[in-house]
């Protein structure tokens, strides 16, 4: 996986994005005018109350859901779909139950050689420490290591913009801290655009650059607030957030 610089990287743009699903042949409005600018090698982090749209937000900048009013642009260029500088964690893992760790992370690595594939799984299985679980299946991996499986998958491809739906959501405590720290690390070292869903106001602040806070449906933006390099939660300073 090469390096990227901040110079690399490309700005992600929402613009008075409006959403609404049909129910039984009535709309139900999920987003409401949602403007964002998300800065190359940003870590952002959304939160807001159950059934706000923060997800189906999230699936719109993945490319996976249309919507009705407004523009999501990527470099300057619309978002019509998928595309490979955007990867997806979700909030399970979704591996592939028969196929072991290694080959669920090379999976979308069909077209190299196998040489470089192994080269580049061995690469993120250290990444995100479970070098040692290489051969095993996800079945018998624990919750957390199942999810660092899901970001090593996500982020071989290198993409630029990296999703995250709420992936800590079912770990336990102690594991949701050390993950939250790997992910902090791992998007330091990258320098890869992260925007990630949450319930956890705590972990939306100790990971985002900026919380995006939204009201409940149809969500819109009710307030951003910016961190200023607050990663302590021992610090007086945490607290005031």
């Amino acid at each position: 996986m090469g390096a990227k610089t901040l110079s690399d990287a490309k700005a992600l743009s929402v613009k008075n994005l409006c959403k609404s699903f049909d129910v039984d042949k009535t709309k139900f409005p999920v987003l409401t005018d949602i403007s964002l600018d998300i800065e190359p090698g940003e870590f952002i982090t959304i939160v807001g109350h159950s059934g706000c749209g923060k997800s189906t937000l999230l699936k719109i900048i993945a490319g996976l859901v249309d919507y009705e009013i407004g523009e999501v642009t990527y470099d300057g260029k619309k978002i019509t779909g998928p595309g490979k500088e955007r990867g997806m964690v979700f909030q399970d893992h979704r591996l592939l139950p028969w196929l072991t760790i290694r080959e669920n992370i090379g999976f979308g690595l069909y077209r190299m050689s196998a040489g470089e594939r192994r080269r580049l799984v061995d690469k993120m299985l250290e990444t995100v420490g479970i070098e040692s679980f290489a051969n095993a299946y996800p079945g018998q991996l624990s919750g957390g290591m199942a999810q660092r499986a899901a970001i090593a998958r996500a982020l071989i491809t290198n993409p630029s913009v990296l999703l995250l739906d709420e992936p800590f959501g079912a770990l336990d405590a102690l594991t949701r801290i050390q993950m939250q720290k790997e992910t902090l690390e791992i998007w330091r070292r990258e320098k890869t655009t992260m925007i990630l869903v949450t319930h956890d106001i705590d972990e939306a602040i100790f990971l985002g650059a900026r919380v995006v806070a939204l009201s409940p449906r149809p969500g819109e933006i009710r307030k951003i607030i910016s961190i200023h390099t607050v990663k302590d939660r021992k610090s007086p300073d945490f607290a005031i957030y």
